[in-house]
């Protein structure tokens, strides 16, 4: 009868969790097996088939120049863009965790980026950024400072969508931190405070500390969203584009590869790599996890 109650516990389990396990076979780890093979085969001209070309395609990736720059593009707006968000969203979490007035409205008004179509948030600031009728060259124009071209300059672009993305992703790393900073219990601040230690010492011993876990969640969430940038760059820079080899990322040049230019090969070795710098990172961060995340 035990064993009988264990088996049927067993199956119910099973049964909540197949949709989920289902929804990555089919979504996930078929295509990534199906990319794998495809890194091996240049499609033939007028849909005849693929024809198998072996290392061809790796070879050709490592000696693109385009690949490496874009490599480094994908990284650089990563290193922007992850930083940044992560200490606004602890500010902006921290302070709204706090009793201030309209809160729950604030809360919301972070969050609505992050429920926007991209391609119309990106719309959105290509008009701000516009050269000659932007509203932030306007508004830089009454402080005496001259035209900055937001889109094409190589040296200024990259910096552009970084900030698109930090707007349009805040919102979110915000409200799983408030989330996690409404875990942690008074007790430990009423302590702390009447031990008389500041706020910015109970900050950084209590808060960090506690919010650690939540914290690491977004840190890796973060950093694998960032890497598979798409949307911004796309919208904001065409393949013509003064500031194109500055800015395109991996996965634009996947796109441009398998889409535009039909070399799905080329573009599924390009998309291994990616996949493989986002693995090597994520392991990176659960290995020094350890040193700095406190599971209580």
């Amino acid at each position: 009868m035990h064993e009988k109650k264990k088996r049927n516990e067993a199956m119910w389990g099973l049964g909540m969790v197949a949709p989920t396990i289902i929804g990555l076979l089919v979504l996930n780890i078929i295509p990534i097996f199906q990319t794998l093979k495809m890194s091996f085969y240049r499609s033939s001209d007028f849909g005849k088939g693929d024809i198998f070309v072996g290392l061809s395609n790796y070879q050709k990736m490592f000696a693109d120049e385009q690949v490496w720059q874009a490599t480094w593009n994908t990284l650089k707006y990563t290193l922007l863009v992850v930083p940044t968000t992560v200490v606004l969203a602890i500010l902006l979490a921290v302070l709204l965790n706090s009793n201030i007035k309209g809160k729950h409205l604030y809360r919301t008004i972070y969050f609505l980026p992050m429920v926007a179509a991209p391609a119309a948030v990106t719309m959105v600031w290509k008009w701000l950024y516009n050269t000659d009728f932007g509203l932030i060259n306007h508004f830089l124009g009454q402080f005496g400072i001259g035209k900055i071209n937001w889109i094409e300059d190589p040296n200024v672009a990259i910096f552009s969508i970084a900030a698109i993305g930090i707007w349009s992703t805040v919102g979110y790393s915000m409200i799983l931190i408030l989330a996690g900073l409404q875990e942690i219990p008074t007790d430990y601040y009423e302590a702390a405070k009447i031990d008389g230690a500041s706020s910015i010492k109970q900050f950084f011993s209590i808060t960090l500390p506690m919010v650690s876990p939540t914290l690491f969640f977004v840190v890796v969430t973060s950093v694998i969203q960032a890497m598979q940038v798409f949307d911004a760059i796309y919208m904001m820079e065409g393949v013509t584009s003064p500031a194109y080899q500055k800015t395109v990322s991996l996965v634009y040049l996947f796109y441009n590869n398998s889409f535009k230019y039909s070399d799905k090969g080329y573009g599924s070795t390009i998309i291994m790599l990616l996949l493989l710098m986002i693995l090597v990172i994520t392991a990176a961060q659960m290995k020094i996890q350890k040193k700095w995340v406190h599971y209580n």
